[in-house]
């Protein structure tokens, strides 16, 4: 499974103005013959300025329910849906559906529990908490904003791995569709994935160089759309393969012992390893928590943002599940054990091979904009550390304008250049080392589900609500905490082991596909 964007509208990110405007501004004037003013005293103060500025001083949130419904569903439906019939296909018809059934309703839980946590104190008129830190921070403190931050920008850092993995196999699968095509299926068409790699980390330098990415306010919207595209033509190409099958492949177990794949054939322990990968794929499928608060901070009132929320966030995962459940199924149900890591590049489907370079080019379209996306709060913080660090640098914070023909003056900064140029290619080489595709993301849906979907939104919202210890309410979360940790870590074991696997074959920089 390759993860998903989260790309959200420039309203979240952008800019928003700090200072509230001169309560003069709202008052009525009274212009009388002699050309003298006096302030109307009739005129309600409070009630003109609130009708332009929320409670924290900003000016009004104009969210609506659909707004958030729309934020949610962009967010959490990405490229990762096509590797979910891999994902079923290794826990079989039974399992398979249940899993993918039980995590909806486990993320939407915890969600509507960290929708509460937007407001601290009162989730009415309590202080508003503008991102997913800074509630950790404003209810929590200590030591867990921490832990917290430090899971949170380690989780960006591998998302910017597995985007660049995911965009090279993309390039790849065109390639490849186009040189099947050409031969009629008798050139095996290997090729290697680094130079596709070192292309899209070029793109990616040129594009970290933009300050302030977050004003491309068009992002989420050719996101969505490039998001939507691809997952519609996966899930039409496993309808119509089902169709020419005449029948629903698969079995209740899923991957029978003894199948042979491209990783060898198929052991009773690693079939365990497999399953166990199948849980962070699902788990990471579903993880938008993150951005839950950003998306609330977007919201109007009355009525209270979290019944708002609380209502997006049941709709949306309920579309997204249908969504996941009929990309899954109608993947195994079209391929069976042999369902792709990848059902658009694992080549599944071979043709009609122009809609299948359709697909992988509007993925590679949505990877280039949503690496910068993810990357960004990392780049951020790194360079409000550095000049807190060393204010007197003029390396770190001096900015040069260099005037650009028809796009105006670009300002440069050296410590930005180095630093995200860097990053990049630090990405950009991991990625080379260790291009598998479902371990990767496997690895990372363990490493993000539990601490940023589950504990953090169930103990905010116990210190929120002043839930007391051993009451039966605490219990009942401290066991939905403990049971979700738990299978983090057997997904995490399992994707392990599927790299350890893979490495068995693996050859750095000279392996084909």
């Amino acid at each position: 499974m390759l993860p998903r964007s989260r790309t959200l509208p420039s309203r979240i990110h952008q800019g928003i103005i700090e200072e509230r405007h001169n309560v003069r501004h709202y008052l009525q004037v009274e212009v009388r013959p002699n050309n003298t003013q006096t302030e109307t005293e009739a005129m309600n103060i409070q009630s003109n300025y609130s009708k332009c500025f929320d409670d924290d001083g900003r000016l009004k949130r104009t969210g609506t329910f659909w707004m958030a419904t729309a934020h949610i569903i962009t967010a959490v439906i990405g490229s990762g849906v096509l590797s979910l019939a891999w994902a079923v296909a290794q826990l079989g018809w039974v399992a398979g559906p249940i899993v993918m059934f039980l995590f909806a309703v486990v993320n939407l839980y915890t969600s509507n529990l960290l929708t509460q946590c937007y407001r601290t104190g009162d989730s009415v008129t309590g202080h508003r908490n503008y991102t997913y830190m800074e509630a950790v921070n404003s209810i929590l403190g200590g030591k867990k904003v921490k832990l917290c931050g430090l899971i949170q920008y380690i989780n960006l850092f591998g998302v910017a791995i597995g985007y660049t993995i995911a965009a090279s196999v993309s390039m790849m699968a065109i390639k490849r569709s186009n040189c099947y095509h050409s031969s009629h299926g008798k050139d095996p068409c290997h090729m290697s994935s680094n130079g596709y790699m070192i292309t899209f980390g070029i793109a990616e330098v040129i594009f970290s160089q933009i300050p302030d990415f977050d004003q491309v306010w068009w992002l989420s919207i050719v996101a969505a759309i490039m998001s939507f595209t691809y997952s519609s033509v996966g899930l039409s190409l496993g309808v119509a393969k089902v169709a020419e099958n005449k029948s629903f492949k698969g079995s209740l177990m899923g991957i029978s012992i003894g199948t042979v794949t491209q990783a060898g054939t198929v052991t009773s322990t690693q079939k365990i390893w497999r399953s166990l990968q199948a849980l962070g794929a699902m788990a990471f499928a579903y993880s938008f928590s993150i951005i839950l608060i950003e998306i609330q901070d977007t919201i109007k009132s009355p009525p209270a943002e979290h019944k708002t929320m609380r209502k997006a966030t049941t709709l949306s995962i309920a579309v997204t599940t249908v969504f996941y459940l009929l990309c899954g199924c109608m993947g195994y149900a079209a391929f069976g054990d042999n369902a792709p890591g990848n059902l658009l590049t694992g080549f599944g489907f071979y043709n009609p091979y122009w809609l299948l370079d359709i697909a992988n080019l509007a993925i590679v379209i949505h990877l280039v904009g949503a690496y910068q996306v993810f990357s960004q709060p990392l780049f951020a913080f790194v360079e409000k550390w550095s000049a807190r660090k060393w204010p007197k640098s003029n390396f770190v914070t001096a900015e040069y304008d260099i005037p650009i023909p028809c796009f105006g003056v670009y300002q440069l900064n050296f410590f930005r250049l180095v630093w995200r140029t860097i990053f990049v290619l630090l990405t950009t080489l991991i990625a080379m080392l260790m291009p598998f595709f479902n371990d990767v993301v496997g690895i990372l849906g363990a490493f993000g589900f539990w601490p940023l979907t589950v504990y953090f939104p169930i103990d905010m919202y116990i210190s929120q609500k002043k839930i007391g210890r051993w009451t039966s309410r605490w219990l009942g979360l401290q066991l939905l905490s403990a049971s979700c940790l738990i299978i983090s870590l057997l997904a995490a074991v399992g994707s392990m082991a599927g790299v350890v696997l893979d490495l068995k074959t693996y050859k750095p920089f000279k392996t084909s596909y």
